[in-house]
């Protein structure tokens, strides 16, 4: 297959500040990053049983996007070549030229020493160490190790994803527990079948840039079976946390009903093999993750 031409870098002409402002922003990927704190916050009120501290909230909210807002920035100063190949990421701030790559990468450092630093400080230690952690596992491990060379990337890498809960845990308790892992647990598995959803999509992007991404090694029904099994794990191991994390109903109702539409759709693509299915159940697999982890806090405000 012929290789995508690499669109022309715009470099002249002067840079407004809003349009510079706007590159650093794009950098750390914000969309990414909602997601994150979605899971996080209700964390926080399973942990606390109640409504922690506003300042509590803030602080690790704040900690938690500078974190991930690096570890982004670190992923795009790391993929800049595949990035001019993807026609998904060819508007990216150092693909376009809107920053160079030598500012890009000390500005993810920054953010992530006053993560470190502000969680460390504000929080406690424990959460600092564990976002740090994250980034860490998602340079080394996923980005520049795993996302070029197995088709099991996103299966290991999607833990650097997952630990948000864990730092909205400790922040509350400066201590880790079972019911945090198991909130670990439902990000890990509910990250392939999210991903893969989106990599059917882009699997002409993927496979001219050389990333083993599971659609572009396997066959589409296959990469649908491999969605659905670890759809079904995902709404177990989301009723576990019923039990370990002592919800009650109104989780257990909501993860249910939740759990079986995505069960569903991950069986119709499974039937119906189409990129508009697997795009459906992307654009579902959001929904689920935020308001699975919003009825967390539903259920706990329910009971005092």
């Amino acid at each position: 297959m012929a290789t995508m031409s690499t669109p022309a870098v715009a470099l002249s002409g002067p840079r407004t500040g809003g349009s510079r402002i706007g590159a650093y922003v794009a950098l750390t990927k914000p969309r990414i990053i909602e997601l994150l704190l979605v899971t996080t916050l209700p964390t926080m009120i399973v942990a606390k049983r109640g409504l922690p501290s506003i300042w509590l909230m803030v602080a690790t909210l704040v900690g938690g996007t500078l974190a991930a807002g690096g570890a982004n920035a670190i992923n795009m100063f790391v993929d800049r070549d595949i990035d001019k190949v993807m026609h998904r990421t060819q508007k990216r701030p150092l693909v376009t030229g809107a920053m160079t790559p030598s500012n890009a990468l000390i500005f993810a450092i920054v953010l992530e020493v006053v993560a470190f630093l502000e969680l460390w400080l504000v929080v406690n230690l424990l959460s600092a160490v564990l976002a740090l952690s994250a980034t860490l596992f998602y340079v080394f491990v996923y980005t520049l190790w795993l996302k070029r060379t197995s088709s099991q990337n996103i299966v290991i890498g999607g833990a650097a994803g997952a630990v948000p809960v864990l730092v909205g845990w400790s922040a509350v308790t400066n201590s880790l527990a079972w019911t945090p892992v198991v909130m670990f647990a439902v990000i890990f598995v509910w990250t392939p079948p999210h991903f893969w959803a989106l990599a059917v999509k882009y699997k002409d992007d993927y496979k001219a840039a050389n990333v083993p991404m599971l659609p572009v090694v396997a066959t589409f029904r296959r990469t649908a079976l491999e969605i659905l099994v670890y759809t079904v794990v995902l709404v177990g191991v989301s009723l576990l946390l019923a039990v370990v994390g002592h919800l009650g109903v109104i989780y257990v109702v909501a993860a249910s009903l939740l759990g079986a539409v995505f069960v569903a759709m991950s069986i119709r693509l499974w039937m119906q093999a189409t990129p508009k299915a697997a795009m459906q159940l992307f654009s579902y697999s959001i929904t689920y993750l935020t308001l699975l982890f919003v009825f967390m806090a539903v259920d706990i405000f329910t009971k005092h």
